[in-house]
């Protein structure tokens, strides 16, 4: 009896310790079991171990998930990595490896002399004022051509032709015979003198006047003009046995020792151009020679279609290489002699409205610098205020940087809300779009929430209360109250219908 007694004891005691081991097993995993916590942990690390802290909207729309998901044309939503996420600065973090891809180049500001010259393109001019005409002052015929063609070089008081006029001659007879009386007799009436005396005179002045000179006392029948000026003939209207009148230009004959350059200089130039200052010309017919100028004359004009000035410059031509007609191009304003902080053109990104450099924060980190910029040269861009020498900036892919961390500082917006802090709340007027009773959300057209620096868009909103749509309708105007909930989650706490004046605006968007 005590014998069966005991071992029956014994087999109840194995049972029992088997039962403990059972227990424990089903409350302790054993140390080759993952756990839960360590079977998604994977999940949330990604790109060398970093923290995966959420998802953003593909299209840089204010929406963040912390789940994987696609909006609504099936693009799959960004992943945001610890050390990526927005900073509320606009600075912007790029790996190595992209870097790479963008083709990121950097340069830093330097102080130096700046190539800040005024460029303009012109024409070679005549000198207007070494322009001559040869205009008979009489009626007459041209009976012998000395010059006979256009572009012919000419001397000073070289023969051009010779004409015959009977003006010339009826004052020449008028002249001679007023000289042949003897009038100096005792015996001479006096009133004849007189009449011979205002004869000859008349005569004379009319010589004069039509600039022929009588130097033996009595004029030829014909006569030969000269050219005045040393120079080409420009223009030639003459043909023998042609008749003219008088004031008829037929010779017209310029000195191109000297020539103008008319440039055409932009408006918001004009204020560096002074009269008097040295200039450069180069011809495209003879490249790489330049042509000492100065400026002569600012014209007080402005051409409204092309918003430029002319601009009057005079160079010495001894070579007669210049032509009128040529094309120019001139150098007119130098930035002198002065160093100045400088950055390569590519650095400034400039809207319009600001003008911003990509500032190297850190081993690929860039954030947006605004700068105030002054001259501009041929290949750098004066910095007035935002850097120092010596500084750092991006100079190739900076456009793309700068739409990146855009877009980095409008999600920090949507940073989401530390624990233990209440939610934040917003008005907006809109518009419903659609709903969908089911999952609680309305999807609105909303206009711009300075609050929030958003523009007008459709976004979906979560409802706090499906009874909210109650009398609501599609495309009817509201005004809403909702809250940032974070993780890119906006819920709707408030609607109603839009006054009547704001319905009218809403509509006029």
């Amino acid at each position: 009896m005590n014998r069966s007694l005991s071992l029956t004891l014994v087999a109840a005691a194995v049972g029992l310790a088997l039962f403990a081991g059972y227990r424990a097993g089903q409350q302790h995993p054993t140390a080759a079991a993952p756990a839960a916590g360590e079977a998604a942990a994977p999940q949330a690390e990604g790109q060398g171990g970093r923290k995966l802290l959420y998802y953003r909207n593909p299209m840089g729309l204010p929406d963040t998930s912390p789940t994987p998901k696609k909006d609504s044309m099936g693009m799959d939503y960004i992943p945001v990595y610890e050390g990526d996420e927005p900073d509320g600065d606009g600075a912007v973090k790029v790996s190595p490896a992209r870097l790479q891809t963008l083709g990121v180049k950097t340069a830093r500001a330097e102080i130096r002399e700046l190539d800040a010259a005024v460029r303009a393109v012109g024409r070679v001019e005549v000198n207007e004022r070494a322009i001559h005409d040869v205009s008979p002052r009489f009626e007459g015929w041209i009976e012998r051509l000395h010059v006979n063609a256009s572009g012919d070089p000419v001397r000073r008081g070289q023969p051009l032709f010779t004409v015959y006029s009977p003006e010339l001659v009826s004052a020449g007879k008028e002249l001679a015979i007023a000289q042949s009386l003897k009038l100096d007799a005792a015996e001479a009436d006096p009133a004849a003198r007189d009449a011979a005396k205002r004869l000859a005179e008349g005569a004379r002045e009319r010589l004069a006047n039509w600039q022929v000179a009588v130097p033996d006392g009595a004029a030829s029948k014909r006569i030969t003009f000269n050219s005045p000026a040393t120079g080409i003939v420009l223009d030639k209207q003459a043909t023998e046995g042609m008749r003219f009148t008088p004031g008829m230009a037929i010779y017209r004959i310029a000195d191109l020792s000297t020539v103008w350059v008319i440039a055409d200089v932009y408006e918001q130039d004009l204020k560096r151009v002074k009269v008097g200052e040295s200039a450069m010309v180069e011809i495209d017919a003879f490249p790489g020679r330049h042509f000492a100028a100065k400026i002569s004359y600012l014209y007080p004009t402005l051409n409204a279609a092309t918003r430029t000035t002319p601009v009057r410059l005079e160079l010495a031509n001894p070579d007669g290489l210049l032509r009128p007609g040529m094309f120019a191009h001139v150098e007119l304003a130098a930035a002198g002699q002065v160093a100045r902080l400088t950055v390569p053109k590519s650095a400034v990104i400039d809207s319009g409205e600001r003008q911003i450099v990509l500032r190297v924060a850190g081993e690929g980190k860039f954030k947006p610098q605004p700068v105030k910029t002054g001259l501009r040269g041929s290949d750098s861009v004066e910095i007035l205020e935002g850097l120092e020498d010596g500084a750092e900036v991006v100079v190739a892919a900076n456009f793309l940087i700068d739409a990146e961390s855009n877009l980095k500082a409008a999600l920090a917006t949507f940073a989401e809300p530390q624990a233990g802090t209440a939610a934040k709340s917003y008005q907006a007027t809109g518009s419903i779009d659609a709903v969908d009773a089911a999952n609680k959300s309305i999807s609105m057209n909303h206009e711009p929430i300075a609050a929030l620096k958003w523009p007008a868009m459709t976004m979906d909103f979560g409802l706090a209360d499906g009874a909210l749509l109650k009398g609501l309708l599609p495309g009817q105007p509201v005004q809403f109250t909702f809250e940032d909930r974070g993780n890119g989650e906006f819920v709707i706490t408030g609607i109603e219908k839009a006054p009547a004046g704001a319905a009218a605006d809403h509509k006029g968007h």
